[in-house]
């Protein structure tokens, strides 16, 4: 005859007391234990990102330097002749006051500040060079992608200024003579004045 086998069955209990056990703990980790840690961490990064944006529009630097440009600016009855004299005395001061205010923040633009003067030296050598609007532009757009950086660093509400300035350095154009542009060159100092003050 032939053998017929019979299997147990096989028992579900054990099963069932293992699932339960991992629900628990499941529970335990999700719901109970959690109400306590996760209000610190949630306080400790609502810190952090308060801090991490800040504008420094309402502090007073009152930097002498950015007020001397200033001055000069608001001023100045001088006018730009072919001696560039007025143009390198502002540009020269403009970057002092970049380079002041930069410092009284903590932003380092040493690189650009040094280009910056270079370009400032090309237009008081030779006042008959026709090249000076150049060089007065590219030290234009230098300085203001130098305010920018710091405008966004650190005076965040000060964009629509940057926006004001960025359009008054565009309006400086290389290939036309300083003396057949004065408002757009004495425009944008006049531009960086306003936002320079605003920062002090």
């Amino acid at each position: 005859m032939a053998e017929i086998k019979i299997e147990q069955k096989k028992q579900i209990w054990p099963w069932l007391i293992a699932g339960l056990v991992v629900v628990a703990l499941l529970v335990y980790f999700l719901v109970i234990r959690d109400n306590g840690e996760n209000t610190g961490v949630v306080t400790e990064t609502d810190s952090v990102t308060t801090t991490v944006v800040s504008d420094l529009l309402a502090v007073n630097e009152n930097n002498s330097t950015v007020a001397a440009y200033v001055n000069f600016v608001e001023n100045s009855n001088e006018n730009m002749s072919l001696d560039h004299d007025y143009t390198n005395e502002a540009l020269l001061k403009l970057i002092e006051a970049t380079e002041a205010i930069a410092n009284e923040v903590g932003y380092d633009v040493q690189a650009d500040i040094e280009q910056v003067k270079e370009y400032a030296k090309m237009i008081e050598q030779d006042s008959f060079e026709t090249t000076h609007a150049n060089s007065i532009r590219k030290a234009d757009d230098l300085l203001t992608n130098v305010l920018q950086n710091i405008q966004e660093a650190k005076y965040p509400s000060l964009a629509d200024e940057v926006t004001a300035l960025q359009s008054a350095s565009e309006s400086v154009k290389p290939d036309v003579l300083t003396l057949d542009q004065k408002e757009a060159v004495k425009n944008y100092f006049a531009k960086a004045a306003d936002l320079l003050e605003k920062m002090n």
